[in-house]
């Protein structure tokens, strides 16, 4: 088992659950990421994901390939490096599977995030791609890459498209969980936004009964938990989860907060400052991302654990 993006949230939680299944696990990782493999037995690969070179030697006799590398929110990422890290990894590996014998399925980790904003809720894996950054861009061009190039190659595939994954050690929802400490919370107010979750166990499992289920190949999955969340619902929950009752929501016009983020973002980045206010960050509160995600239940009897 190949595993791209190894040192990632979800890349370590595949990794380890791999392990506890008996499987020979491969990793790529940067070489600044090293640590990551201290006391795993994997062998790892140290380089980038889009070098041809080390793509080659950690492809070698591989039978799975979970391509979960990307560049998720990173605001230093140029369009380039978006471009490297999603697209051109992409066709490296795929490419490479084609040489290894024996091959099985390769798993290539998209995002929900390619479906944009919903506008006839619920979405599902049929519905149009309408990614609105560079980011969903190319996470969507990639998908469609792979695809045609698979079909083409008789390469067996699964694409999976998580929605917003949480867990013990998750950064990225941690916000919500800090602000949720907050005595007043500001919440844009451009209607009643649906969101949905998954927990990084159920993730992971869902990924392995795609790698092996006859079902899976060739198919596409959004995976996440059948209900969605207003997140409205979710900071209240979390409030209540961090020991406060009552937490009070005010809503806040758009459109001049949105215009303040954009403010933001100009002035940070001439003096090469992180924002702490971005258009991307008041977009998480209007964008719906509403779907059906009974596929994945109905095909291969995935129910997440975690609701």
């Amino acid at each position: 088992m190949l595993v791209t993006g190894a040192a990632g949230f979800t890349g370590r939680a595949l990794v380890k659950r791999l392990l506890e299944a008996g499987a020979e696990v491969i990793a790529i990782v940067r070489p600044a990421r090293q640590c990551v493999g201290e006391g795993l037995n994997v062998r790892w690969h140290y380089g980038d994901v889009f070098d041809e070179a080390v793509v080659r030697a950690a492809t070698r006799d591989v039978h799975y390939i979970f391509h979960l590398a990307s560049h998720f929110r990173d605001a230093s990422a140029t369009e380039a490096m978006h471009v490297a890290v999603h697209m051109r990894s992409t066709q490296l590996l795929a490419a490479a599977a084609l040489g290894a014998p024996d091959f099985q399925r390769f798993i290539h980790v998209s995002t929900v995030g390619v479906h944009g904003h919903v506008t006839k809720p619920p979405a599902d894996e049929n519905s149009p791609l309408a990614p609105e950054d560079v980011y969903q861009r190319t996470k969507a061009e990639a998908e469609t890459w792979v695809r045609d190039f698979a079909v083409r190659n008789s390469l067996p595939f699964t694409i999976v498209r998580p929605t917003p994954i949480f867990g013990p050690g998750d950064r990225r929802l941690l916000k919500l969980f800090r602000v949720a400490t907050w005595p007043i919370v500001p919440v844009p107010s451009r209607g009643l936004c649906h969101y949905h979750l998954i927990h990084v166990d159920d993730l992971v499992e869902a990924m392995l009964v795609a790698a092996i289920h006859p079902a899976a190949r060739n198919q596409t999955f959004i995976l996440g938990n059948p209900e969605p969340i207003l997140i409205e619902d979710f900071i209240r929950l979390a409030a209540r989860g961090l020991g406060r009752e009552h937490v009070r929501l005010i809503h806040v016009p758009f459109w001049p907060l949105l215009w303040t983020s954009v403010a933001c973002e100009t002035v940070c980045r001439w003096f090469g400052l992180k924002p702490t206010l971005n258009r991307r960050r008041v977009g998480f509160f209007v964008m719906n991302r509403w779907f059906d995600t009974s596929k994945a239940q109905s095909l291969l009897g995935f129910h997440p654990r975690y609701s």
